[in-house]
Order: C-alpha cells, then structure tokens, then sequence
C-alpha cells in the first residue's frame, strides 16, 4: 500500500511503525475470510482491510477522528485472526493499537461512552474494586430490565452466580519446588482472573511446584495493562506495564528467573510486546528482558515431564483462545498436553473464529459479541463434550455463561491429572478441595 505521509510526520515512532505496517498491506482481502466482525456484519468496513483504510486516512490527514471512523474501530475485537492469514505479514496489532491511542487523544466521545470506559478502567484491573463490583452487580440483577442501556445490561450479566473467596496464594511469596527445583519462576497472577476464577493460579502453582519448580509471585506485579491498552490509554496502561517491569527485573537480578509463566493468554499477548511497547523508553532494555522470559502455562509445561498419575477418560472441547493461537501462535501445546493427560481432545468447526469476549469487548459491544458467543457455543456443543477446555478467563467467562457444559481452565485438567484435586467445576462438594497440595 502506498502511503504518503511527510517527513515530520515519520520523526514520530509511532507514526514511523505504522507506516511500516500500512505499506506492507497489499489489498488482498484474504483477511476478510477470517474476521469474525464481517463475517458477522458482513461491512468491509468492519473487516481489517477496512479498517486499515480508515487509519490510513484517519493518520496520513492528522484529522479529527469521525463518528464513523470510530465506530468501526471500536468494534475491532483484536482477535488477530488476521495476522495468522496474512500472507503479507501486517503487523495489524500494532497498528490498530496506535488508531486507538490517537482516538482516545482526538476524539470526543459522547458521555455514556466515557463514563463506561472511565469505569471499566478504573475496576477490571484492581482485583478489590472489582471483586466489589461484582457483588454489586449479582445484587442488582433482578432490577436488570430497569436498564436503559445493553451494555449496562451485559455489566450484570456478567457477575458470577458464585464469587471465589481471595486466594492468599495471589499474595507476594514463594512456593518451594516438592523435591529438588528444576527451574525457578514468577507467575502472573493478574488482575480480574483473581476476583473471578481463584482457582486457576491456585492450580497453576501446584502442577508446577510437584514439578519441581519454584514458584514466585512478584511483590508489585499486578495488571498487565492490556485492558486500558486496547482502550487507547496509553498512560495508564503503560504504568502498569512498568510497574510489573520493576517487579521481575528485580527477581530476574535477584535470585534469578527462568521464565514469567502466564496463564491468561490475553495478558501473554500484551506481555511478550512490552519490548514493543518500551522500545522508546528508558525501560527499553528491562522491557525486552521481560518479553523474552514470557511464556504461557503450556509452553513451560511440554518442556517439562508431567508425571500423569490417573489417566482421565473425558471427552474436552477445546477451545483455542484468539489471544493464544493468534496473538502468541500457541496452537498445539495444550491439546498435546491434555491428550498426554488421557482427555480425548476434540476442537469446534472454524475454531480460528472469537468467542466474543476479547477484554472488556463483551461489556462494550454486547450485541456483536453474545452473537459471536452463540456461535461459539453451539459448534463446542455439537461435539457433545463431557468439558471445554480453554486457556483465558475472559473466554471462559463467555463461553461459561451460554452453556451449561462446564467450562475449566487447561491447567486445572491437567493439575487433576497429576495429582491435584478435581476441578471445582467438575465436583459436587467443594468445600474440600484443598488450595494446595
């Protein structure tokens, strides 16, 4: 793709980048085929190419973003299924990354719009708030149909029937290896995932303390910044960002780290990019270091031996995150791992297409995504599984809520498979399930 814009203009790195990634673009379209928007709208305005139209003009013209523009970027799921079909190479990503910052500079948004953005930015990623809102929440959802608005609708909807005790294991510490350690290594707890699914670090320190790693949760890492990020706050976003920098810089100098475990894939997105993300800053180098380290729950897994003391006869759909097969091309490690389990592991049709969940994209297009979440359901379903596997909470929760399959995290399978306590999921009382063994 041909681009014009002037000499001062590339002197900023951000428009440097997206310079690059435009003219990579040859029009081809084959990315249409794999956009779950235009699949589902069927505008090739909500199809990448599309869009990368608009932020061609949007950036080239430095001009006010319109309410036109605006709305087909926001409703981008950042699912990256384009990236894997282009047989170009776009950077989509990074670009549409850049669209959203500068529309969050530029554009004015109508009220409601800010309010709801402003108050998902301030409680998704502060457990504790959220944790809090979630309560309000189950308890305002009898008085839904007061609602004027879907999407405070999809706010309700959205709490658990059942909200997880805190988990101390979220807290800064270390679990010691059982037996001799292996490896040592930090894991991510995250931000939302500890108010809404416990289980899921809880297990994820298990399997890898019978392993033989020793397991550390950073003291000062929190949110990865990929809620805010994909809001175009930059700020804010970068701030946390920084902050868990800090916190595993000073491990890595320490006693040292062999890799930052991640078992939210959407946070190992934004994770392995922070050397993206910093590449102008003074944290430049440390950022890079970080992204080096990074790895989802099941890379670290297929380099370790996993002692499967019960094989287990379930039939699981798996459903591939967006954020892990596209984002991180992670696409055969966990179905490898549950079938060294036992599970027989089978996959939805067009399992490349989103659930619909894609960070806070379920809160803010409600009726795009409970059409995607549909259509999700229903190919997991036809494949008359005993559990759906997934490897993100946010997919979990959205896929979780139009079935009544049980849906569990990888690690929690594989946890029980080697020794760890069933799945709270999977299991009528709960209320003996240790948080470690």
């Amino acid at each position: 793709m041909q681009t014009t814009f002037t000499e001062k203009q590339l002197q900023d790195p951000a428009i440097e980048r997206s310079n690059e990634i435009l003219r990579n673009c040859v029009h081809c379209g084959f990315c249409t085929a794999t956009c779950p928007t235009y699949q589902v709208l069927g505008d090739e305005l909500d199809s990448p190419r599309g869009r990368i139209y608009l932020i061609k003009d949007m950036l080239e013209n430095e001009r006010v973003p319109d309410e036109k523009t605006v709305k087909h970027i926001d409703r981008c799921l950042s699912c990256l299924a384009c990236m894997t079909t282009c047989p170009s190479g776009v950077h989509y990503m990074h670009l549409v990354d850049h669209a959203r910052e500068y529309i969050e500079d530029n554009y004015k948004r109508p009220f409601s719009d800010q309010a709801l953005r402003w108050i998902l930015a301030k409680i998704l990623p502060y457990p504790t708030r959220f944790r809090w809102a979630l309560i309000g929440a189950k308890l305002g959802r009898p008085f839904r149909f007061l609602m004027p608005d879907a999407r405070l609708k999809a706010m309700l909807d959205m709490a658990p029937k059942h909200i997880p005790p805190v988990s101390r294991n979220d807290d800064p510490q270390s679990f010691a290896p059982k037996g001799s350690r292996t490896m040592r290594v930090a894991l991510m707890t995250g931000c939302a995932q500890k108010a809404l699914n416990t289980d899921i670090n809880d297990a994820t320190i298990r399997l890898l303390t019978r392993l033989g790693c020793e397991v550390v949760v950073a003291e000062g890492a929190g949110c990865c910044g990929a809620l805010t990020h994909h809001m175009g706050k930059t700020g804010e976003s970068h701030a946390s960002a920084a902050t868990n920098i800090r916190a595993w810089t000073r491990e890595m100098d320490g006693d040292g780290l062999d890799a930052i475990v991640i078992n939210t894939s959407g946070c190992g997105t934004t994770v392995k990019d922070y050397g993206h993300m910093f590449r102008n800053d003074p944290l430049a180098a440390d950022a890079a270091r970080v992204s080096a380290l990074a790895m989802d729950i099941s890379e670290l897994l297929v380099q370790l031996e996993l002692p499967f003391s019960d094989k287990k006869e379930l039939v699981v759909a798996y459903h591939a995150a967006c954020s892990l097969q596209h984002g991180q091309k992670v696409t055969t490690h966990p179905k490898s791992l549950l079938k060294s389990a036992g599970f027989t592991v089978l996959e939805p049709t067009n399992n490349h297409l989103c659930c619909g969940s894609a960070g806070t994209y379920n809160l803010m297009q409600p009726e795009i995504s409970s059409q995607l979440k549909q259509r999700k359901v229903r190919s997991l379903e036809a494949r008359n599984p005993d559990v759906i596997a997934a490897g993100n909470i946010g997919c979990m929760m959205q896929i979780g809520s139009g079935t009544d399959t049980p849906v569990i995290h990888t690690v929690e399978l594989l946890d029980w498979a080697t020794g760890g306590p069933k799945p709270r999921a999977l299991h009528g009382d709960t209320s003996g399930i240790p948080q470690l063994r």
